[in-house]
């Protein structure tokens, strides 16, 4: 078997989104496939009107995307 390499990243940005990029597969909990841009933006605050991905929202609602570590 070939050793294969899959670059995907997922990066929280200050206060947004999840940044991902590379070949991901996302999944809605029913199952679709859910098509989507490389790289992509995913919400991270809970309120954006078109989730799973970030619409801005978090400007407005002064979200604090703090990491606990």
């Amino acid at each position: 078997m070939a050793d294969v390499t899959i670059d995907v990243t997922i990066t929280p940005s200050e206060d947004g989104p999840y940044l991902v990029s590379g070949p991901v597969l996302l999944t809605a909990p029913d199952g679709r496939d859910i098509p989507h841009p490389d790289p992509m933006s995913l919400c991270r605050c809970g309120q954006s009107g078109n989730k799973p991905f970030c619409d801005g929202t978090h400007l407005t609602i002064d979200f604090d995307g703090t990491l606990a570590n």
